[in-house]
């Protein structure tokens, strides 16, 4: 079988090399807090040699001396004017702000339902113990009351009939009505 380079393999060769080459120009250390941390700029000055994974050039472990010509973008004056400016490393709270935010708002949509659902439930109880307290006072009214049966004919309450109403609507009285 014969090889043939053709102009569009040639093309895709060229891309590949172009990508590969831009991956081998990155660093890559530990950073303060134990996670790896991939960079196209050196590391700060406060991260150690053994910290370091790779570098751009394909050597490992070793800090290279960064000399620049021009400042670097968003370079202190201080740097600019040759005198040394201590260069401060962002603080890392280990926290996201935006997942703080987001934990928070459902915390409080949470809580918020859950008011909701109360005040519904304080609401069936107090219509609830309005009507057992009606109920109850027809019962002591002493007024004749009837029940339908399980035919649905008309029966009239006795007074043993009465008394275990009367004493099932204080039961619930007493659970609703606090």
């Amino acid at each position: 079988m014969e090889l043939k380079i053709t102009p569009k393999h040639l093309v895709l060769l060229i891309a590949g090399w172009t990508f590969a080459l831009s991956a081998a120009a990155q660093w890559q250390w530990i950073g303060k807090d134990g996670r790896k941390v991939f960079s196209d700029r050196p590391p700060p000055s406060d991260i150690q040699d053994k910290d370091i994974l790779k570098q751009p050039g394909g050597r490992r472990g070793a800090k290279a001396s960064v000399t620049a010509t021009e400042p670097a973008e968003g370079a202190p004056l201080a740097a600019v004017a040759g005198t040394p400016a201590k260069a401060t490393p962002p603080k890392i709270s280990g926290k996201d702000a935006e997942l703080q935010a987001k934990k928070k708002k459902l915390e409080e949509e949470e809580a918020a339902k859950k008011k909701t659902e109360e005040e519904k439930v304080a609401k069936a109880r107090a219509d609830s113990c309005e009507r057992v307290k009606k109920g109850l006072a027809s019962v002591n009214s002493g007024d004749r009351l009837s029940t339908l049966n399980a035919k649905g004919e008309r029966e009239f309450m006795d007074d043993s009939g009465r008394a275990a109403e009367s004493k099932r609507l204080q039961a619930i009285m007493d659970s609703d009505c606090k």
